[in-house]
């Protein structure tokens, strides 16, 4: 049922930033294929933001490679954790959500990572149905099995303690709930960042503390996002979302920074070791960045939307920006009332091109709109509405302009 163990070693190593402890896991799939059981691999998704992106794809693609070993995936949506916010990685509190947001989330979140995940060998669960039936005793029971000095010396709460700033006791729940996820399914290997590394730990002792085997963790490598400096974020808008139209995401892939291209090979197209040595020696010896990112946004598109699609939108992105033309397929737009002028502010807003008006005024100061080709700077600029007119915003965004008629 299952391949050698050195095999599925291979497999796992393949990517990944660490194997906490290498030997227990070793160990695990010894007893798995001895038994002829599959191992049970977590993963614990947030549900505060139903969008994914390649960032997650990360955790996601080990996990389908897990599956794909023979394996059982564990997808837990955090509907009664996402209740309480995790702070991980940030400097405050992450907002808390209603248990109608989370579970809302979760399920377009399990629809997502489907295209990633394989249907077999695949349970979902909320973690509402363990955690909403615990009593105070056993919150408390919980509780007293984890020091506060321990608790600490993860990152985010010592800064935090040290510049003086607030923690909430719920905080501390957070990683012990976690952990009794990994209680309620018998883990024996969760998935997960760099960045939940302390709280993959705790959940090591906690199963020890209730009698079981503590799982294995295999941590997997943060993606940075298309700025090329901070994590791959929705709240930072440098994401590619595996949603994005195959136009959005060959041009966001196209947009990034040089030095990202053979990560985004290894972490986002998920490329074998050949391939991204390929990638590396053409780079090396003088081959053009602009062209193996072609071959990147090719590969990325057709992975999520298909072939047909990626090649529909490098025949888009040429006519874009290297031919310089507009495309005929850009959206159009008519004003609710018939006007020889609109605001340009008003324009972009009620549009959609931008989700305010401070950000549309922020665009046109920077110099991020123009009007028929013309870069436009003036924030109460006024569009003749005579004939069609076609604006940009940003480097991707189109809308062509349609007068109302009497």
């Amino acid at each position: 049922m299952f391949p050698p163990i050195n095999e599925q070693m291979d497999v796992i190593r393949e990517g990944i930033s660490e194997i906490l402890p290498e030997d227990e896991l070793v160990r695990k799939l010894e007893y798995s294929a001895k038994k002829n059981i599959p191992l049970n691999v977590k993963l614990g998704a947030d549900p505060s933001r139903p969008d994914l992106h390649l960032g997650h794809a990360v955790v996601l693609r080990k996990m389908r490679q897990f599956q794909d070993l023979g394996h059982q995936a564990i997808l837990i949506i955090g509907d009664f954790t996402g209740m309480i916010g995790d702070p991980t990685g940030r400097s405050k509190t992450r907002p808390a959500l209603t248990l109608e947001e989370t579970r809302g989330n979760g399920q377009s979140y399990f629809e997502q990572a489907t295209k990633i995940l394989s249907g077999k060998r695949m349970k979902m669960l909320y973690n509402s149905e363990w955690l909403s039936r615990m009593s105070f005793v056993d919150v408390v029971y919980l509780a007293s099995k984890y020091t506060v000095a321990r608790m600490l010396e993860r990152d985010d709460f010592d800064q935090r303690y040290k510049a003086g700033e607030s923690i909430g006791i719920h905080e501390f729940l957070y990683p012990l709930a976690q952990a009794m996820d990994s209680v309620a399914v018998h883990s024996d290997i969760e998935l997960g960042g760099t960045d939940q590394k302390f709280n993959l730990l705790v959940a090591r002792e906690i199963q020890r503390e209730y009698g079981l085997d503590p799982q294995s963790i295999v941590l997997m490598p943060i993606l940075e996002g298309t700025g090329g400096r901070e994590k791959m974020s929705k709240s930072l808008d440098n994401y590619i979302a595996i949603t994005d139209t195959p136009n959005e995401m060959y041009g966001k892939t196209m947009s990034i920074p040089d030095t990202l291209i053979e990560r985004y090979f290894a972490l986002g197209l998920f490329a074998p070791p050949s391939e991204i040595e390929r990638v590396k020696k053409f780079l090396a010896e003088g081959g053009n960045p602009r062209d193996a990112k072609r071959e990147l946004a090719r590969g990325l598109v057709a992975l999520y939307a298909g072939e047909e699609a990626a090649v529909s939108a490098e025949k888009a992105f040429e006519e874009l920006f290297v031919k310089k033309e507009i495309p005929e397929d850009i959206p159009e737009w008519t004003p609710e009332q018939q006007a020889d002028e609109y605001s340009l502010t008003a324009i972009l807003t009620e549009s959609k091109l931008v989700e305010s008006g401070g950000e549309a005024r922020r665009m046109i100061q920077q110099g991020g709109v123009s009007v028929n080709g013309e870069k436009i700077s003036e924030i109460n600029y006024r569009v003749a509405l005579r004939d069609p007119v076609v604006i940009k915003v940003g480097k991707r965004k189109f809308i062509r302009v349609v007068p109302r008629l009497n």
